[in-house]
C-alpha cells in the first residue's frame, strides 16, 4: 500500500511519530511517501510525496488545517485520508498520538469506515468572460474585504437567480463539512455531512435583514462585486490559499466532480464528536453538586 504522509513540522512530536510509523511500515505493507517539508523530520529517508497518482492512502499529521491542505495536495484524487489530530479540535482527524498505533493496524486491515465529503471548486472570471484560477476547497469559498476596516459590496446570485445584494465584511460559501467551521463563527447553522447542501452566510452584515440560507448542493453561486462599494477585495480558500480579485472579477462556486473521502475508525459519530469537540449541548455549568 502506498501511504502519503504530510504533517505541520511545528509540532514537537511530529519527529517521534514519524519515526513509529517508519518503524511500523514494514510490517503494515506500507510504501512512506513524504512531502519535502518533512525531509529533515523523518529519522530514515522516504520516498517523495511528489503530486502522482500512486497513492492509495494520505495520513496528516496535524490539526484540521494540515489536513484541508493534505485534501488539496490530493487535487480531486479521491484517496482516502486518515487525520492524526495533534492540535487543540481536530474535528475532522479520527486518530490521536495515543491511538495511532491501533489506527495504523484497522488501515491495514481495512476495518474502517469512509465518510466521503463534498468539495466545492471556485473559479474567478473575469470582465471578459476568461477563467483564472480554479481551486478546490474542503471547507469554504470566503470573498472578503481588504486593507482597512470597511464593508465590501457583494451581488449573490443562485443560478441566474439574484439572492441579493450584500454589504458585509465578507460572504461565505461553505459545504457541510465547513458548516462548523468559519461559517459557524459567523452565525451559519450546521449542516450534518451527507446532506447535499451548501451554506450561504454574511460575515457582519451591515442590516438585521440578512440571514443565513442554506441552497441544494447542486447550485451555481456567484459571488459579483458591487461598485462604487468594493475598493480592494480578496478570494481565500479554506482559509490557506488567497488571491486578489480585480475590480470586475465574478467568483463561481460550485460541486467538484471529485469528493474528499475521510477515514473514520470506530463507532464515533458526528454529534459524539460535535459534544466532545465543540462542547455541543454541554450543561455541565448548571448540574448541581
Amino acid at each position: 500500500m502506498n501511504v502519503g504522509v504530510v504533517g505541520n513540522p511545528r509540532y514537537r512530536d511530529l519527529p517521534g511519530l514519524l519515526a513509529r510509523l517508519a518503524t511500523a511500515a514494514p510490517r503494515l505493507g506500507f510504501t512512506l511517501f513524504g512531502e519535502q517539508e518533512l525531509d529533515s523530520t523523518w529519522g530514515a529517508p522516504v520516498q517523495r510525496l511528489d503530486g502522482d497518482g500512486r497513492l492509495d492512502l494520505l495520513i496528516t499529521f496535524g490539526g484540521d488545517g494540515t489536513l484541508l491542505r493534505g485534501a488539496r495536495l490530493l487535487a480531486g484524487r479521491e484517496v482516502p485520508i486518515m487525520g492524526v489530530n495533534l492540535g487543540r479540535v481536530g474535528f475532522l482527524t479520527t486518530a490521536t498520538p495515543d491511538t495511532l498505533d491501533a489506527a495504523l493496524e484497522a488501515v491495514a486491515r481495512g476495518a474502517y469506515e469512509l465518510e466521503p465529503r463534498q468539495v466545492l471548486e471556485s473559479t474567478i472570471i473575469g470582465v471578459d468572460g476568461t477563467e483564472r484560477q480554479q481551486t478546490l476547497a474542503l471547507n469554504d469559498v470566503v470573498v472578503h474585504k481588504a486593507g482597512v476596516a470597511r464593508v465590501i459590496g457583494m451581488r449573490v446570485l443562485l443560478g441566474p437567480e439574484e439572492i441579493g445584494r450584500y454589504s458585509a465584511d465578507g460572504i461565505i460559501v461553505a459545504t457541510p463539512t465547513g458548516s462548523t467551521a468559519y461559517s459557524l463563527s459567523a452565525g451559519g447553522p450546521i449542516v450534518v455531512p451527507g446532506v447535499d447542501a451548501l451554506v450561504i452566510t454574511a460575515i457582519c452584515p451591515h442590516t438585521l435583514a440578512v440571514r443565513p440560507i442554506v441552497v441544494p448542493g447542486t447550485a451555481t453561486v456567484t459571488l459579483e462585486q458591487v461598485t462604487p462599494f468594493t475598493d480592494e477585495a480578496f478570494i481565500s480558500c479554506d482559509g490557506q490559499i488567497g488571491t486578489a480579485l480585480r475590480h470586475d472579477d465574478r467568483v463561481r462556486v460550485r460541486r467538484a466532480a471529485a469528493s474528499v473521502r475521510l477515514i473514520r475508525i470506530g463507532k464515533e459519530g458526528f454529534f459524539a464528536r460535535m459534544r466532545e469537540k465543540l462542547q455541543w449541548g454541554d450543561l455541565s455549568d448548571r448540574e448541581r453538586p
